[in-house]
C-alpha cells in the first residue's frame, strides 16, 4: 500500500495533480479543502488566514481518514497543503511511510493561476500561505516537484518519483 499526499500553497494545483495520479496509481483520492469545517472556510473565504488552533482539527480528521483507508487495504492521495512540517506530522501518525509531493512555483505564477479560478481562498492569502510555507526537510519522504510544466509533464514526475520511492 502506499499514501501519498500532493502538498503546497494555493494555486499550485493540488486537486489535479493528487486527481490524476489517483487515477494512473488508483489510489483512493481525498480533496482535503472538502474536510474544512465550515468556519475555517468562512475565515478563509474573509480573507484571514487560519491558526495552528484552526488547523489542527482539520490534519486530524484527514489523518483518521487516511489511517481508516490503510486499516481497509487501501491506497490513497490526499490533496492537502500541509504547509508546515508539523501539519506534515499529523498525517505521517497516521501512516508513518506518507509520500509526499510538494508542488512549487514563483508567487507570481501562482497568483496568476489564481486570478482565473473559483476557489474560497482569496488571493491576499497567499502571501501568507508562502510565509508559512517549511519546504520538505531532512527526514521528510517525498519530492519537489515545479509546476511551471504543463500539467501532464508534473503528474508524471510525481509519478516517477512515487514509483521510484516504492521501488527503493
Amino acid at each position: 500500500m502506499r499514501h501519498v499526499v500532493v502538498m503546497g500553497v494555493s494555486g499550485c494545483g493540488k486537486t489535479t495533480v493528487a486527481e490524476r495520479l489517483g487515477q494512473r496509481l488508483g489510489l483512493v483520492f481525498a480533496e482535503g479543502d472538502a474536510h474544512h469545517p465550515k468556519a475555517n472556510v468562512d475565515k478563509m473565504a474573509s480573507g484571514r488566514p487560519l491558526t495552528d488552533e484552526d488547523r489542527q482539527p482539520w490534519l486530524e480528521t484527514l489523518a483518521g481518514w487516511t489511517r481508516e483507508q490503510h486499516a481497509a487495504g487501501s491506497s490513497t492521495v490526499l490533496s492537502c497543503s500541509a504547509l508546515r512540517r508539523r501539519y506534515r506530522d499529523v498525517l505521517r501518525e497516521a501512516v508513518p511511510r506518507t509520500f509526499f509531493v510538494h508542488l512549487h512555483a514563483d508567487f507570481d505564477v501562482l497568483a496568476e493561476r489564481m486570478r482565473h479560478r473559483a476557489h474560497f481562498m482569496p488571493l491576499a492569502l497567499l502571501e501568507s500561505q508562502f510565509e508559512t510555507l517549511e519546504p520538505l526537510g531532512d527526514g521528510e519522504l517525498g519530492v519537489r516537484v515545479d509546476v511551471t510544466p504543463p500539467v501532464d509533464d508534473v503528474v508524471a514526475a510525481a509519478e516517477a518519483a512515487i514509483l521510484r520511492q516504492q521501488r527503493g
